[in-house]
């Protein structure tokens, strides 16, 4: 829309269709780049946020599991084992080993004498507890693993969307940078544009005005 007072105040005629309403118009063509780059820009946060929020959010889940996790190690760590310890099974093999170590021990004793001997009932029994804390052991040994390993796969989550987190906020934050400098050589593009314009403006307008002297 022109500003005819700015061009009554230059002495150039004003109103709809007369010349200096097209002489404005002829000048007035000018489409600022920073207003046609700008919503590219707006929508680049939300562009960001819908492929590293999923990372983000699923590190915090394991972040959370992790830290419980963390915490009772801390403050309790026989508990941890005991809860562990509680869904021990013997090892297929126990029993068969178990069998057979009896087995020798009851030949050894037999032909030593002892017999159903309370020395052969001990010593089986020393034999059985011995198997069977081998048995535990190597049993707690591969869960107490197995739990380590699941430690590390929430901490490997965890570290992921902390990482994504960290990335999406610089990228956020350089968006919003490029933004202000977008906008502000916009604003200077068009006031030079406006400087421009209005040189020119006068410039034709001394040129008609020349024309009719």
């Amino acid at each position: 829309m022109p500003n005819y007072d700015d061009i009554e105040r230059f002495g150039l005629p004003i109103g709809k269709g007369s010349a200096g309403d097209k002489l404005w118009n002829m000048f007035d063509n000018y489409e600022n780049p920073a207003e046609s780059a700008m919503p590219y820009m707006n929508e680049m946060p939300g562009v960001l946020e819908h492929y590293m929020n999923p990372y983000i959010e699923r590190g915090n889940r394991a972040g959370d599991i992790a830290e419980g996790q963390y915490g009772n190690l801390t403050n309790d760590p026989g508990s941890v084992l005991n809860k562990i310890g509680a869904g021990y099974h013997e090892s297929p093999g126990f029993k068969f080993a178990l069998q057979q170590a009896l087995q020798g021990a009851g030949h050894a004793a037999a032909a030593g004498g002892m017999a159903g001997s309370p020395q052969h009932e001990q010593q089986n029994m020393e034999l059985a507890t011995n198997l069977g804390n081998k048995d535990f052991g190597d049993w707690i040994s591969r869960a107490l693993g197995l739990y380590g390993h699941g430690l590390e796969g929430e901490q490997s989550l965890y570290n992921t969307g902390a990482q994504t987190g960290v990335g999406l906020g610089q990228d956020l934050a350089s968006i919003l940078a490029n933004k202000a400098k977008l906008a502000y050589e916009g604003q200077n593009a068009e006031n030079q544009h406006e400087g421009g314009k209005w040189g020119s403006i006068l410039g034709a307008g001394t040129s008609l005005a020349s024309a009719f002297l």
